[in-house]
């Protein structure tokens, strides 16, 4: 093209030599105005004409990618036309041959857009792009086709990217030559490009695709895993891959040289003085004198030092670890410094990406607001409240700076959806079949109040409630519930019917702390006794309870459903007689601590130890308040015996229920496979219960499985009795959905 148009400027050139330029006109320009291509080539009517200026003019023209051809015609003495071909403009692109995921992933990488001139050569970028995009994913022999088609006389046209997506390259063995301290399995967890594994398809086990675009960071992945174990020396190469097209497998290779492990040597905080007790902080530390030098440790010990400054108001705190290594004793020695800069104040709270949710919603569990002073367990505590409402799928608070001494905080939240209509069908270890139904909203209009209806069916039970509560009542630290509830209920020894209401007002008492005080009213009736003993015990007609529940509750545990860390414990006591037919007063106390050793022996070990104590004191017609005694047995109080099966018996062997009881359990509880967040727990429980003393004792012991699956945690308890007296209802076999471990 750029031949062709040389050839035309020497031949309009020549013909024009020292002519002065009378007119100048444009033929076939739609998208370019003939005022702008006039500026572009700097040629005016009255110029004398020659041939760099042509040729500088058509050249320029040329570049502004617009067009196919330009050329140059005569139609008079000292009167030009310059003609040109315009490209057609894409009117469409689509990306055929991959999944709509894939289609919007690379329409964004795409050099050229719906819109454009079509370039050829930008088409061209966009295939190499395509094809890297599926090579970075693992996929090898891509093969993109480009096709056009006209539309509208020419001047637009539909673009194709057809495309044969290649086939994935699966690694068979990954080898790191010239380990002898550290095996794949110690690295695996860390590196992006695993080895197949033998259920490649089944969720939780590699499937051995190569990710070619986090290829090249495997080598520092693994080096780090190194820094991990105190081989401060080592040296991992770049990764050697084979490949074999024909099988579209590859073996991986790295070679290591570990050398000597560290230990740590010297601990100390160089930092103004005054500012933090350095010594107490070094006292906190997870490297300390005499330990295995590990480099993810190391990075705690400075979220650690920046936690403690940030506190103060240092928001903008630096903290520079310096490591000097001892090759001869082979002892890291530690140094840091800490640049405290200066105290910082909040400026303003902002919220973004609640598009449902109420500002005030998101705003009220925010522990800054404006003019406060920084601190940073502040902005975590927030993070970690906004995100137990259960509102928001994702949070986000950035600190954006804005002076040496002001900052916002943007509080960005991806919302969840909190409205659900669920149904369900299973087998419970105690209640046989279960169908359940529910219909619920956890943030009705973005208000924060909930709702919810559900109905469940077992075997024993059918069971309703109608359910309304706003945990932040006028956005204060007051939280108020109601429900509305009915059951029917098959008991081993007698059958009930339950309806009634309660009402809950709660307080916040703190970050941790909570207190509330309810009200329930409820009318019941027992019937269909199995013995004559207990047609004697149970009360005749409708009864009704009317009582007051006030409770305190205290938790810090760091996750809902597999805690490592905390303590979590509630106290309450029903009050029964304020009218109706029950006098009562029923004490319920729990407690639950948990202590996970990984900070300090590098195994996730979790220790569990879990206490209940209940005592009920009958003050009116004894009878009337049957329904109320304590039953032990079963996953939630003593495994390895059928669910409420051990209280006080008459002489028939019928259970009376007992009127205090204690029970506790310890645990410790193991990873099994960590890809598969799969653990087992070796448990023992204990517990007493009685009427006016605890004289029947039980005990249970075995493991339990505990899998975070994809449907929630599931737990599999395999139990033997012990203490077991003749009489006893035992089962070796219970399950768990749903339940926090």
């Amino acid at each position: 093209m750029i031949k062709k148009i040389a050839i035309l400027c020497l031949i309009v050139a020549t013909s024009l030599y020292s002519a002065t330029l009378k007119s100048l006109k444009f033929d076939g320009m739609i998208h370019l105005s003939p005022e702008s291509a006039m500026e572009m080539i700097d040629i005016s009517v009255g110029d004398s004409i020659d041939i760099e200026k042509i040729d500088k003019a058509i050249k320029t023209l040329y570049k502004q990618n617009y067009f196919e051809d330009v050329w140059v015609e005569e139609v008079g003495e000292g009167q030009l036309v310059i003609h040109v071909k315009e490209k057609p403009v894409i009117a469409k692109i689509d990306f055929i041959g991959i999944s709509e995921s894939d289609k919007d992933e690379i329409a964004k990488l795409a050099t050229i857009k719906k819109g454009e001139v079509y370039d050829e050569q930008k088409a061209e970028i966009s295939k190499l792009k395509i094809v890297k995009f599926f090579e970075d994913k693992g996929y090898f022999d891509t093969v993109v086709e480009i096709k056009t088609e006209p539309l509208a006389e020419k001047l637009s046209l539909s673009l194709d990217f057809i495309i044969n997506r290649g086939e994935n390259i699966i690694i068979k063995t990954v080898d790191i030559c010239g380990a002898k301290e550290l095996k794949y399995k110690d690295v695996e967890p860390s590196i992006a490009n695993k080895s197949e594994e033998m259920i490649p398809w089944l969720w939780g086990f590699n499937d051995g695709k190569l990710r070619m675009s986090d290829l090249e960071n495997d080598s520092a992945r693994i080096k780090d895993v190194y820094m991990q174990h105190g081989y401060l020396d080592s040296e991992v190469s770049a990764p050697f891959m084979k490949t074999y097209l024909d099988s579209y497998t590859a073996n991986l290779v790295y070679s290591v040289k570990e050398g000597e492990q560290y230990k740590v040597g010297s601990v100390d905080i160089e930092i103004m003085d005054g500012l933090i007790d350095a010594k107490a902080v070094i006292e906190e530390m997870f490297l300390q004198n005499g330990k295995v030098f590990n480099v993810a440790k190391l990075r705690k010990d400075i979220t650690l030092i920046e936690t403690k400054v940030a506190d103060l108001g240092y928001a903008f705190v630096k903290v520079s670890p310096d490591v000097k290594n001892d090759k001869e004793k082979h002892l890291a020695n530690i140094t840091y410094r800490v640049f405290p800069g200066e105290k910082v104040y909040i400026n303003s709270v902002r919220i973004a990406g609640n598009s449902r949710t109420i500002d005030r919603v998101v705003r009220r569990e925010i522990f800054l607001a404006n003019g406060d002073q920084y601190t940073r367990t502040d902005v975590v505590d927030s993070k970690s409240a906004l995100k137990r409402t259960g509102y928001f799928e994702d949070v986000e608070i950035k600190e954006e700076r804005l002076t040496k001494n002001s900052m916002d905080l943007v509080v960005n939240v991806k919302e969840a959806s909190t409205g659900s209509i669920g149904g369900g069908i299973g087998y419970g270890s105690s209640d046989g079949l279960l169908l359940s139904a529910s219909l619920s909203d956890g943030n009705i209009f973005g208000s924060g109040l909930r709702a919810g209806i559900d109905l469940e069916r077992s075997d024993s039970q059918l069971s309703g409630a109608i359910s309304l509560a706003n945990p932040r009542l006028f956005d204060s630290i007051y939280s108020l519930s109601g429900r509305i509830y009915a059951s029917n209920s098959d008991y081993f020894y007698y059958d009930e019917d339950k309806q009634g209401f309660n009402v809950v007002l709660g307080r916040k008492l703190g970050r941790n702390w909570g207190a509330s005080i309810g009200y329930i009213l409820e009318q019941s009736k027992d019937y269909n006794p199995s013995t004559s003993t207990i047609a004697a015990l149970l009360p005749e007609g409708n009864i009704l309870k009317s009582s007051i529940v006030p409770s305190i509750s205290f938790n810090n545990t760091d996750d809902f459903y597999l805690p490592r860390h905390g303590i979590s414990a509630s106290s309450s006591l029903e009050i029964a007689g304020l009218g109706g037919d029950k006098e009562f007063v029923s004490s319920v106390n729990k407690f639950a601590i948990y202590y996970g050793l990984n900070d300090l022996i590098d195994y996730d070990l979790i220790l569990r130890y879990k206490a209940q104590a209940k005592y009920l004191e009958i003050s009116g017609i004894e009878k009337n308040s049957f329904g109320e005694k304590f039953y032990m047995g079963g996953v939630r109080t003593i495994r390895g015996y059928e669910s409420n099966s051990i209280a006080p018996k008459d002489v028939d062997g019928s259970l009376l229920g007992g009127n205090m009881m204690f029970v506790n359990s310890v645990e410790a509880s193991f990873p099994l496979i960590e890809r598969l967040k799969m653990r087992a727990a070796i448990f023992f429980d204990y517990g007493v219960i009685g009427q006016d003393n605890l004289d029947i004792k039980r005990a249970g012991t075995g493991v339990a499985l505990e899998w975070i699956s994809p449907l929630g945690p599931i737990g599999l308890v395999f139990s033997q009795p012990v203490m077991e007296e003749v009489g006893d209802r035992t089962a070796s076999f219970e399950f768990t959905i749903g339940q926090k471990f």
